[in-house]
């Protein structure tokens, strides 16, 4: 499972839950040491908040959080700091409207670090992982559909579309039809039933993921529209940042990483795919300038100490004096989960 990196096993056994991935190297993109106003979209165990709050004095964070658990354990480092850090429970896709109604109507920074957070891998109650056996639930927000709900009522070339998309599991139509067939003889409840079941028809390789990752992830996107939040998460950044603000997004998988690639290209100003046969569209002034020529890596050292930082990577781009653009509806698309639905309307 690709996770953010707040925990790591303890020397005891326990968890270490402060660990951010990458937190040198997002301080430096995002220059918190200079001082300034910044937005930690994801929250989880205030990692990177407590660290832009400790840059420099005068730096203020309004942090966002969707899990109600990480809200109410942020609870005290928020009390604690005086007014230079408003912890919000809400979604980051809502960014920019969730830093004004907080006051903070333009920012110098953003943070964004995708994806499950450990404290919800590391808790079985929360049926994010396979690790420990749980409800099979995987919401964020404690509340709507579960992925349980999804298991048992979504049709079966929809769980195809969605273990293939967002799992890029290639034996995604094989597992669709064993967990329609497992469900007519009851509700796919856990975690343990569905990762038992994916076992069974997916080969495991030696020394690498589990036969359930690939299906675990494509559930928890799906589940919590990740990759829609991402998108406007990015684009609400864009409105948000000052002129010279820096964007900051550490990924933990290539869907991630394709969505905000394309973002930071498409608003440089550069145009992938353009025919020299067409006439050339005029061209947006850009909105960013990307700050490094690719994605940003964690040293061999980090990911000795944090197994889960190993996939991670960074993007970061500096914010012009443009007036923030349209959303991208290429960026948009890659979030959508493509459809296979035939004429007559049923999906292949």
């Amino acid at each position: 499972m690709t996770g953010r990196g707040d925990g790591s096993p303890g020397a005891a056994g326990g968890l270490t839950r402060h660990v951010p991935v990458l937190l040198a190297e997002v301080c430096e993109a995002l220059q918190v040491a200079r001082g300034g106003d910044f937005v930690d979209g994801t929250f989880g165990a205030g990692g990177y908040a407590a660290a832009f709050l400790d840059a420099h004095p005068a730096n203020r964070v309004i942090a966002i959080d969707r899990d109600p658990d990480a809200v109410a354990a942020g609870a005290a480092l928020a009390a604690a700091t005086q007014g230079r850090l408003v912890l919000v429970a809400g979604r980051f896709g809502a960014l920019d409207t969730i830093a004004a109604g907080a006051g903070f109507e333009r920012v110098d920074g953003v943070v964004l670090d995708i994806g499950v957070s450990s404290m919800q891998l590391d808790e079985a109650e929360r049926g994010f992982s396979f690790r420990r056996d749980g409800p099979l639930d995987m919401r964020m927000e404690r509340h709507g559909p579960s992925a349980a709900d999804l298991v048992n009522e979504a049709a079966e070339a929809e769980l195809a579309d969605i273990f293939f998309h967002y799992g890029e599991e290639r034996r995604a139509r094989a597992v669709a039809r064993a967990v329609i067939e497992k469900r007519r003889q009851g509700r796919i409840e856990t975690t343990a039933q569905l990762a038992d079941l994916v076992a069974g028809l997916v080969r495991a390789e030696p020394g690498g993921l589990h036969p359930a990752t690939r299906v675990f992830q494509a559930l928890r996107i799906a589940v919590n529209d990740e990759l829609g939040e991402l998108a406007r998460a990015l684009h609400a950044a864009e409105r948000v940042l000052k002129p010279g603000g820096r964007l900051a997004v550490v990924t933990f998988h290539s869907l991630e990483d394709r969505i905000v690639k394309q973002f930071i290209a498409a608003r440089s100003g550069r145009r992938p795919g353009a025919s020299r046969h067409l006439p050339a569209a005029p061209a947006a002034e850009p909105t960013f300038r990307a700050t490094t020529k690719g994605p940003t890596a964690p040293s061999p050292t980090e990911t000795a100490a944090n197994p889960r930082a190993r996939s991670a990577k960074l993007r970061s781009a500096a914010r012009t004096e443009a007036l923030a653009g349209r959303p991208l509806a290429s960026v948009n698309a890659l979030a959508e989960l493509p459809g296979t639905a035939d004429a007559r309307g049923a999906r292949r």
